[in-house]
């Protein structure tokens, strides 16, 4: 069956279920990107419903946030792996689907939706993580257009995308004001990078521009306002990490469950210990306000409410720190052999960890909260 947009919301989620359940996950080279993977995510129409518009023919368009949380939670819930790599694309591509010209939009999304064009959102830097607006690469003027010089850090499919979208400094001493986008295709002369070796395998790389000639075909948006084409996309994207972690959390405790209902111990099974049950209690109720929060976070973005930044903030961090605290409880509920290698939780143990801290780490969600108030 192939994904319609008219499907309703249990629909699709079966939809994503069934077709994950279907791909060729056999991880490729560690710390690479996997382009047979994300070819599949293509073949099976999943990448397509990260961008609408290709499921008809029609123009690219952006995907409801509250259907792009049902793709990251249950395609999560099947596979980790091909649920970053799914994300991965939207984080690069989105910023030209929201924000650049036509031709961009006509040359990129369509071969980032089929899987053939590797996409990447590049702003991160090594002085400049958490504290986005204080971004040092340099576009410097040269002629009609621009020359980057600097570097980016911890960038999701660096070195392997085709395309970055490349956030430099244009206008020095002005913070998130002076800052500009910029569509970089990965052949330009004088970009190079390397990969990252991580605590999961995934495609994370460092990036280096000597002088990358951009110009106004590849402006993102108007010049110095490419913070608002990063936090645009970041808005949409926030809501659905914690989408993406609150997946991991079911799988955890539904392996936590199946677990203490058969395991023995002291005259019964494990499940009924207090402390076991309880534990599980405490696991239910806390993924389940997480899911709570991620999806009212991505309603407030789809009916244009005026708190997206402030509860996609609030989703973000309490699913990712819930995550967290689930995973590593249904690890403490298997003892040893969930930290065999090759055990689910021994894999969502590794794969937790990082959400609390990209896309805004939970110190800056927190902050962002407080602002708020």
């Amino acid at each position: 069956m192939a994904f319609q947009p008219h499907d309703d919301d249990h629909e699709f989620a079966r939809w994503v279920t069934d077709r994950a359940a279907e791909l060729d996950t056999t991880p490729g080279e560690p710390g690479r990107v996997d382009r047979a993977l994300l070819q599949g995510l293509g073949e099976s129409g999943l990448l397509s419903a990260l961008f609408p518009g290709t499921v008809d023919d029609g123009p690219p368009r952006e995907a409801p946030a509250t259907r792009l949380c049902l793709l990251r939670e249950h395609l999560a819930g099947v596979d980790t792996h091909a649920e970053t790599a799914l994300a991965l694309q939207g984080l690069g591509t989105y910023p030209l689907l929201q924000s650049g010209t036509d031709r961009q939009r006509k040359r990129w999304v369509p071969e980032a939706a089929a899987g053939r064009a590797v996409a990447a959102f590049a702003l991160t830097e090594p002085e400049a993580g958490s504290d986005a607006a204080a971004l040092e690469l340099r576009a410097e003027p040269s002629g009609d257009g621009w020359r980057l010089h600097g570097e980016k850090t911890w960038i999701s499919n660096a070195p392997d995308a085709d395309f970055y979208t490349v956030f430099a400094r244009t206008t020095p001493g002005t913070r998130s004001r002076g800052v500009t986008a910029f569509c970089v295709p990965a052949d330009r002369p004088g970009l190079s990078g390397e990969p990252l070796e991580m605590l999961s395998p995934h495609a994370l790389g460092h990036l280096v521009f000597d002088g990358v000639e951009v110009g106004s075909d590849d402006l993102v948006g108007a010049p110095d306002e490419g913070f608002s084409v990063a936090m645009r996309t970041l808005d949409l994207f926030r809501p659905s990490v914690g989408a993406f972690a609150v997946g991991m959390a079911r799988a955890a405790l539904a392996a936590a469950k199946e677990h203490t209902a058969g395991r023995r111990a002291f005259g019964g099974t494990l499940a009924a210990l207090q402390t076991v049950s309880h534990t599980l209690a405490e696991m239910a109720t806390r993924t389940e306000a997480a899911r709570l929060l991620v999806y009212a976070a991505a309603e407030e973005y789809d009916s244009g409410g005026p708190d997206v930044t402030l509860k996609a903030a609030m989703a973000k961090l309490f699913a990712t720190e819930t995550a967290q605290y689930v995973v590593d409880s249904a690890v403490q509920l298997h003892g040893a052999r969930a930290l065999h290698r090759g055990h689910l939780l021994e894999h969502l143990y590794r794969e937790v960890r990082a959400p609390r801290i990209y896309e805004g780490a939970s110190e800056v969600q927190r902050q962002i909260i407080a602002r708020h108030m």
